[in-house]
Order: C-alpha cells, then structure tokens, then sequence
C-alpha cells in the first residue's frame, strides 16, 4: 500500500488576486513562508512556500463569495509545533497587521487543543493550532496502533 506523506500545495481561487497578495504578504511571511510567482495557461499564481508544502493562490473564474457551511472548503488549518508556537503566530501576525481571534484553548475539540483564527479577504477562515498529544502518539505510535 501506498501511504501519503502529507500535504505537498494547497490551491486557493481568489476574487481580487492584488487583494488577496496583499494580505497573504503579510500573513504568510509572519509565518515563515517565503514567495514566488509563475503563470499556468495565463493565469497568474503567486505560491507561498516553506520547506514542507506550497500555498497557491490564483484567479477565480467565478465571483460567487465563498461560504464555509456550504459545500466545499470550511476552513484551513496550519500546525505549529507548541502551545507557545500558537500565541507567537498570533503576535507575528498582527504585527503583519492581521486581525486575529485570541490564542485560547478549545477543550471542547482536545485537552490540549490550542488555536488562534483569522480570515483572507474571500472569507477564507484559517486555522493554526499546535501538535496536539493525540497527533503525536498517532504519529509515533501509527503502527501499534492497527
């Protein structure tokens, strides 16, 4: 069997390409990720980057607003690696002059569940939490756990 490794690009079609750079040069530089742009077909894509996975953003073909509790995308979620790590994203990103929810936990979700919430300009809501216990032990202990 074949086993997926992780996320290599995520894709987002955005309404205002200018708009949304803008708030994604703020954003996702705060969070480590650096930037380039290309062309597919003539269309425009500009992808944030770090060393595990891409962040595309490109045109949408259509101007309908995005709505998470309609089918399709609800929402992102970006892992960090502590508790700790949760509230510096928050910090660093309204440095960057994002508006962000307060890091809190959320025990309803986990024990240990932390996050903090913001949005791009399409409504697009992201996520970053931290690498909860649960994740780590499915992740150290995958095969014991058949």
């Amino acid at each position: 069997m074949t086993e997926v490794t992780g996320i290599d690009h995520i894709y987002l079609a955005v309404s205002d390409m200018a708009a949304s750079e803008a708030f994604y040069d703020r954003a996702m530089p705060a969070l480590g990720f650096r930037k380039n742009r290309f062309e597919i077909g003539g269309d425009p894509h500009v992808q944030y980057y770090n060393r595990l996975f891409g962040f595309v953003l490109r045109p949408a073909r259509s101007t309908s607003p995005h709505d998470s509790y309609t089918p399709g995308l609800h929402h992102l979620c970006l892992r960090v690696d502590t508790e700790a790590d949760v509230d510096a994203a928050a910090t660093a990103l309204r440095a960057a002059g994002i508006s962000t929810s307060e890091p809190r936990r959320y025990p309803e979700y986990a024990p240990d569940y932390r996050a903090v919430f913001f949005q791009d300009p399409d409504g697009i809501r992201l996520e970053i939490t931290s690498y909860r216990q649960e994740r780590r032990e499915r992740h150290d202990h995958w095969d014991k756990l058949g």
